[in-house]
């Protein structure tokens, strides 16, 4: 056959013949010979430019389905631990398909995340359109890149979102997936990297307008890799639970029990109640109730919806959204103690002295009724002497007893000395809209410190009740500063003209009488972050090294199972540990429980970062509209690159770059954590009060740029005062004199 085919016997001969695509094989296919060859080629070409073809290499294929052999990326199991993975070329329009991976009893091992090269044949199936057959596996994750996609014509790149990296990603025509300029995209590295050149990406999923207010928290969810979509499987499952009953659990519906949130909470996972103890014994005591909702009797070990929660880790919050933990099944409804339904808990009755001491506890597993669900606002405004028609009932019975018991605990924490750190938290408040109403101080009440007393010793109760009974279980673990930080904390100190004790082993009271120096003064900022500065991180582990922070040597995690893994693996410690049914701690979470600490503690620290870079963005936008305004701060850091400032208002982080500083030279001491001007003998240093001008703020990014206008109140020189050269050399040297006074302060008193 020496005529040119059709456009449809070609693009039938490929769909029917995947693995003989090239141009030579369609020429030998049809009988094409010398100068006819070329008018193939144009055909092709049409068929590619139209949409019906991708070329790839030197073969062609059909966009709508995957060549025979092709690179894909494994997906975690399913809950019938079925394998299926992903293509990492597909090119259609319509979603991508699904693959079924079908490994052979002598095929490696491969987990979610990992490529592979595999062999693909087409099939017909309720669940998936391929089936796959290992060829090998090809390496570990690429590098993935969450940005901005710029189209060009011979593909585009990718502007990353990250702040600090200004290295843009060339993508290749074929590997855009459709993305479109302007477009947020996720991208993997392609190829090895370039020592030359930009690197290359391939663009793996496409995520929307950047520009949406809502698209904030959904850049941190993909660039931290938090899970948030729930698997069909572990819908159902949820789904499927039935409220608990009264069998096998004591009855504590007749007690006043309450749960006390923020206004806005979806979900209540404790309840209080104190009264005062009758024990004649215990004058001015009280009795404490703590009730937690039984979450793990609705996520068993070893469930699908078991091995979901432990993947997350923990919930994750964010100014619009909420990523929970568990569905909303179980956290919005079956383990939310909502008011007046039945719901199952674990309950902790703890006795007081009237010093706030706890004398005794009694962990129960039982079924509960909240009386009310409150709001801090209103129950702090009861406790006022303005009680509303909801707490107005509950004044003597459950709001003022509470109030008593807080007081005692209140008294407790004052002798037992936790650190006291003021660091203000700001609040987000979103529109409607989705965009940033404004940016208040969260407001901070007794009604909160009350829940949180409550919370700590219910805490305290159940690592001590667990460890008196040789139970395994996860520690909250926060250890004491390492000495290099206590030394660095010091200096600071020194410099502001405070002391911190050295020579003996350190407690949160010495760090308290620090921050109690520094309250009220122009450094009180400044010596709490540097406090905070100086912690460890805390994190769980099974074995038991203290909580530095809280000042007590056994706390562990049980008052919110719905958010957090550690709380439910506390809970089934103490089902098993008091014999109250088959749901308790299994041997494979006892096994596996140093791997669920450090794996917790990661997606702890995980949801951490999400938060604060959502956080970050919000305010960038926030104040992108505010560009040019002057604003007032506090410098928060020190770097030779440039200056942190704080701002007063919001809270925001900016960065006053060193090279808007003026003309001149700034020297940097990093032992003094200041700059010097050269020529003018200005110093900048951590905690001065400064005036500055936003000069960009960029929400992709969070990034915020100021002018720095001001410092304690005098204008910023901008330069060399050629005029007055005397006064400057009089100034550098008063300034010289006053920093080596400071450092001969320091060095002796180190002696």
């Amino acid at each position: 056959m020496s005529s040119i085919p059709t456009r449809d016997e070609i693009l039938r001969w490929i769909s029917d013949h995947p693995t003989q695509t090239a141009k030579r094989d369609i020429a030998k296919a049809f009988g094409i010979k010398g100068a006819a060859r070329i008018d193939l080629k144009r055909v092709l070409k049409e068929l590619e430019d139209e949409g019906h073809l991708q070329k790839r290499r030197k073969t062609y294929r059909d966009r709508e389905k995957l060549p025979p052999v092709s690179v894909l990326s494994v997906l975690a199991p399913d809950a019938s631990g079925d394998l299926f993975a992903k293509p990492l070329e597909w090119a259609g329009e319509g979603p991508e398909p699904r693959i079924l991976l079908m490994l052979r009893e002598s095929d490696p091992a491969v987990g979610e995340g990992e490529r592979i090269l595999a062999k693909l044949q087409e099939v017909t199936d309720e669940d998936h359109q391929y089936q796959a057959r290992l060829i090998r596996k090809i390496g570990s994750n690429p590098r993935k890149i969450l940005g901005v996609f710029r189209k060009s014509a011979e593909g585009g790149r990718v502007v990353p979102i990250d702040k600090g990296n200004d290295k843009d990603w060339l993508v290749r025509a074929g590997q855009e997936q459709g993305a479109k300029d302007g477009e947020l995209v996720e991208a993997e590295q392609a190829g090895p990297k370039n020592r030359l050149g930009l690197p290359q990406a391939r663009v793996i999923t496409r995520l929307g307008d950047p520009s949406e207010p809502r698209a904030v928290s959904l850049i941190a969810i993909h660039q931290h890799g938090i899970p948030d979509d729930f698997p069909d499987a572990v819908i159902a499952e949820a789904d499927a639970r039935k409220p608990a009953g009264l069998k096998g659990r004591e009855d504590l519906r007749d007690l006043p029990l309450v749960t006390i949130d923020p206004a806005d909470a979806r979900d209540h996972d404790d309840a209080v109640w104190a009264e005062y103890d009758p024990d004649p014994k215990n004058e001015g005591g009280f009795v404490l109730w703590v009730a937690i909702a039984d979450v793990a009797y609705y996520v068993t070990p070893g469930s699908t919806l078991d091995r979901e929660a432990w993947k997350r880790g923990n919930s994750t919050y964010f100014p619009d959204r909420v990523v929970p933990m568990l569905p909303d099944r179980l956290s919005g409804d079956l383990c939310s103690l909502h008011e007046g339904v039945p719901r199952a808990c674990l309950a902790v009755r703890m006795v007081i002295d009237a010093e706030g001491r706890k004398l005794s506890h009694r962990f129960m597993r039982g079924l509960m009724r909240s009386a009310a669900t409150l709001s801090y606002a209103e129950v702090q405004a009861a406790r006022d002497g303005q009680p509303n028609d909801r707490c107005a009932p509950l004044m003597e019975s459950v709001i003022t007893p509470l109030y008593g018991a807080y007081e005692a605990l209140a008294r407790a924490r004052k002798a037992r000395q936790p650190l006291d750190l003021d660091l203000p938290e700001r609040k987000i408040v979103l529109g409607e809209d989705g965009r940033v109403k404004s940016v208040a101080l969260a407001e901070r009440l007794d009604a909160h410190r009350l829940i949180e007393e409550f919370m700590v010793l219910a805490n305290v109760a159940a690592a001590e009740e667990l460890f008196h009974r040789n139970r395994p279980l996860l520690y909250r673990v926060h250890e004491e500063p390492s000495l290099e930080k206590l030394d660095a904390l010091r200096e600071v100190a020194q410099a502001s003209g405070f002391t911190l004790a050295k020579g003996q082993v350190i407690h949160t009271s010495h760090l308290n009488k620090l921050l109690a120096q520094a309250e009220g003064t122009d450094h009180d900022e400044l010596i709490n972050i540097s406090t905070l500065r100086s912690m460890t991180q805390a994190y769980y582990h099974p074995e038991n090294f203290g909580h530095f922070g809280l000042a007590l040597r056994s706390y562990a995690h049980f008052t919110s199972p719905i958010r957090r893994y550690a709380d439910l693996i506390v809970h089934r410690a103490l089902i098993s540990a008091h014999g109250w049914g088959k749901d308790g701690l299994s041997a494979e979470d006892t096994e596996r429980l140093e791997a669920t600490a450090k794996h917790i503690s990661e997606t702890e620290r995980r949801s951490m970062t999400a938060e604060r870079d959502t956080t970050d963005r919000y305010l960038a936008a926030y104040l992108s509209e505010r560009v040019g305004n002057e604003m007032t701060g506090h410098i928060s850091g020190i770097q030779k690159f440039g200056v942190f400032v704080k701002l007063d208002e919001t809270g925001a982080d900016g960065l006053v770059p060193v090279r808007s500083l003026g003309a001149e030279f700034f020297h940097y001491d990093p032992k003094e954590q200041t700059l010097m001007g050269a020529d003018t003998g200005t110093v900048i240093s951590v905690g001065q009060k400064v005036v500055v001008r936003i000069a960009e703020a960029v929400p992709v990014t969070g990034g915020l740029e100021l002018e720095l206008l001001s410092v304690e109140g005098a204008s910023l020189p901008r330069g060399p005062r050629r005029a007055k050269a005397g006064v400057v050399r009089r100034k550098v040297n008063k300034n010289k004199a006053r920093r080596d006074k400071t450092r001969r302060k320091v060095e002796r008193r180190r002696r």
